[in-house]
């Protein structure tokens, strides 16, 4: 079947009906088999209640009480639909799930309300859209069946293969196999699949990539449809090209995306940043085949030592900024006071003239540079006349820094491990993470200065189409959970951290990051703040991001090669500079400028026609924001599988060595502990601590031994012997060296009791 449910309800609308001719066309349908299976679809979700299909045609019913939901399972068989609109999860019973999958799109009919530490719980009513058509698996026989058992273990079921495929039962070298999905289960029919390929799992890092892309099906990435690029106006274009902007590098990687330039100048009580982003939007129109390819990419993706771009190699080329060529841009003047307090903003389109390249190395070279030396590192040679440019960015992105953090942004040191496989992984983007928190960069980090300014520039988009009210993409994240966060508060004061609380005891999720990053421990308190930190999220409306210190609205457009939602954000810039009506009629003689901040407030007429709008409008009423919320989260599992694939392989030849690690984490089945210099995670489990009985203490994050007492706890250095690696699901075992021979000397105390027996005579410390 060529298209999904979601395709499908994609293309209807609350208001009006859509010919059935016109949805066919919509959905690029033509042969008979298509066609009749667009009429069981239509069928089956107007049984539901989804839509209305009769003479007039095709139209979407308003459903409240149907929840669109992405389905998240765990390998214990646990079950929660993840609310598009960001709301409470939802429980999901195994047999309410109606062989939905883990990371399916559904619509969830919420049965029972959550109360009181109780989430709420539904079913599964309809499957939007199937997020597992390939998966890898290893081959078994069970009975007279060859079944494949996938390695994701949050799959919960096998899938039935053809007798020809038990050829891949007793492979000559290890292997896993790529299994093609033939029939989803239906009734009390057993999914069905078949072998598409054998991958080798010892190949190298090669193979390894080739595992990654074909586990998260990017290895047969559909190719862009050929394009003719627009040439970009000229007319109306600021000419800029005297204006020394520098281009700052921190990616190395093939086909990486290009990124923005900067230039500052000074003015009088405070500066004058210009951020010059790629004119993409120039060369593409809204509703085009190309844009349509690229709003289903949604995300450039980083491999590690090279990227899948987000842009066609033409594109690409055509945009990217090259030295000493002037080139066009899509540019703000962002005008700040001495205290680095963002006080006016005006866009415009451009033309630059790049005039020196900033890499790490350079910013290094400047801050290790005394200041009246008369010689100049060979860095910075081909930056001698930009260096009072430089230091000055440098001192206002300081300052930027220190007013966002005081505004609730958060920056996090936990940074990706130094392996040389991960490439550009290594180096965070210059924007926003999804993540919820940024990581912590030195000043001699370009990407640290370019992220301040792109923060900057973003939030000054944000304020400017929310003013106008236009249709754009906004990023927010809401601040985290306070409940939470005094979790998180109450384990460091377990902890001995000293930690100044507010009257009511509270403390924000800012003020917690400051003082663990001033304690030995401070990466894994960091590591549990992080996870009660909230994602951001795409939405079609204003609202906070917390994570850029922002209170109203933040659009990300300087990034287009990068990201989707920048690229529609600049296109409706491009539009509004281009198009926008800048009076109410031409019989009125007194303009405003659409451009900068100055119009807000001061516009009561239609901007753009009804014609320019609606393309607009249309693409955020079908849930484009949702769409690119799941290829945000696509792109964090990739990157995850990423990292621990690397970590695991770096672990592999350790095995069996005794190493000194940290942990960072507890619960009551063991503890988690990072091996350095991977920063590797694995578990010591509490039944290998063979030398005492643990109990685990919830509020104090720590196992203690019931009769000697021996802790541990979250922060504390350890000894653990590298005992399991299983690269293809990302597991290590650890075990606490010579925990046998210590059970030995005590007469084999602990080993074997009761719960009772182990406590006899002993008065527990604390609460379990």
């Amino acid at each position: 079947m060529k298209f999904t449910v979601a395709d499908l309800l994609d293309q209807l609308s609350l208001d009006t009906s859509l010919p059935k001719a016109k949805l066919e066309k919509a959905l690029s349908l033509s042969d008979a088999a298509d066609l009749e299976s667009l009429q069981i679809g239509l069928d089956a979700l107007a049984r539901l209640g989804v839509l209305l299909d009769d003479d007039a045609g095709v139209r979407r019913l308003d459903t409240p009480e149907l929840v669109p939901a992405r389905l998240r399972c765990s390998s214990k068989g646990f079950c929660f639909a993840l609310r598009d609109d960001g709301g409470e999860d939802i429980y999901i019973r195994d047999h309410l799930l109606n062989h939905a999958w883990n990371g399916d799109r559904v619509l969830v009919r919420v049965t029972r309300e959550g109360g009181r530490r109780r989430s709420p719980e539904g079913g599964v009513q309809c499957i939007l859209a199937r997020q597992t058509v390939r998966l890898l698996a290893q081959v078994e026989q069970q009975d007279t069946r060859v079944v494949a058992v996938p390695l994701d273990d949050r799959l919960l079921t096998s899938v039935e293969l053809p007798a020809s495929d038990g050829s891949h039962l007793e492979p000559a070298v290890e292997s896993v196999v790529e299994v093609q999905i033939d029939r989803f289960p239906v009734g009390q029919f057993a999914p069905l699949g078949h072998v598409a390929r054998s991958l080798p799992v010892h190949g190298g890092e090669a193979a390894d990539l080739d595992l990654l892309l074909t586990k998260h099906r990017l290895h047969e990435r559909p190719a862009p449809p050929r394009a003719t690029l627009k040439a970009p106006v000229a007319k109306g274009r600021e000419d800029l090209t005297a204006q020394p902007c520098l281009l700052l590098e921190g990616w190395q990687g093939l086909d990486r995306p290009g990124l923005p330039a900067l230039a500052l100048e000074e003015r009088e009580g405070g500066w004058r940043l210009w951020v010059h982003s790629p004119a993409v939007a120039e060369r593409i129109g809204l509703g085009t085949s190309l844009e349509a390819w690229l709003r289903e990419q949604g995300e450039a993706i980083c491999l590690g030592r090279s990227w899948l771009p987000l842009l066609p190699p033409a594109l690409a080329k055509a945009s990217a900024f090259q030295l000493d060529r002037s080139e066009a841009a899509v540019s703000v003047a962002l005008e700040l006071d001495a205290e680095g307090q963002l006080e006016h903003f005006r866009f415009c389109l451009s033309q630059i003239r790049p005039v020196a390249r900033v890499d790490q190395a350079a910013l290094a070279a400047l801050a290790e540079r005394k200041p009246k030396s008369r010689t100049l590192p060979a860095a910075l040679k081909g930056l001698k006349d930009q260096i009072p440019q430089l230091e000055q960015l440098l001192s206002l992105a300081s300052l930027v820094r220190q007013r966002r953090l005081a505004a609730g942004s958060i920056d996090l040191d936990l940074p990706m491990p130094a392996l040389e496989r991960l490439g550009d992984l290594q180096v965070p983007p210059p924007d926003v993470a999804h993540q919820g928190w940024l990581v912590e960069l030195p000043a001699t980090d370009p990407m640290g200065l370019l992220r301040e300014a792109v923060l900057l520039a973003h939030r000054a988009l944000g304020h400017h189409l929310a003013a106008l009210a236009l249709p754009a993409l906004y990023a927010v994240n809401p601040s985290a959970d306070p409940t939470a966060i005094n979790e998180v508060a109450k384990a460091a004061l377990a902890l001995e951290i000293p930690l100044e609380l507010s009257d009511e005891g509270d403390a924000s999720a800012a003020e917690l990051a400051a003082a663990f990053a001033a304690t030995d421990r401070g990466r894994a308190l960091q590591q549990q703040l992080r996870d009660n930190l909230k994602p951001v999220q795409w939405s079609d409306a204003a609202g906070p991001l917390a994570l850029a210190g922002e209170a109203e609205a933040y659009a990300p457009w300087c990034c287009p090669s990068l990201h989707y939602a920048d690229l529609w954000n600049q296109i409706l810039l491009v539009t509004l500079l281009c198009d926008g009506k800048d009076r109410p009629t031409v019989r009125h003689k007194t303009c405003v400028d659409l451009a900068s901040d100055q119009c807000h407030g001061a516009i009561d007429w239609p901007l753009l026609p009804p014609s320019q709008l609606a393309p607009f409008q249309e693409g955020l009423s079908r849930g484009l924001a949702q769409r690119l919320n799941g290829r945000s989260r696509f792109l964090q599992e990739f990157q995850a599988d990423a990292l621990a694939m690397a970590q695991a392989r770096a672990a592999e030849p350790l095995v069996g060595q005794t190493l000194s690690g940290v942990i960072s984490g507890v619960q009551s089945y063991g503890f988690f502990v990072e091996v350095p210099p991977s920063q590797v995670e694995g578990l010591v489990h509490v039944s290998s601590l063979k030398d005492d009985w643990y109990e685990y203490r919830s509020r104090q994050n720590r196992l203690v031994g019931r009769k000697f007492r021996r802790s541990y706890m979250v922060g504390d250095r350890i000894e653990v012997e590298i005992q399991n690696v299983d690269a293809l699901r990302h597991q290590i075992d650890l075990a606490v060296p010579a925990m046998d021979a210590v059970a030995e000397a005590e007469g084999g105390a602990i080993d074997g009791m009761s719960p009772d027996q182990a406590m006899d005579g002993l008065e527990p410390e604390g609460e379990s």
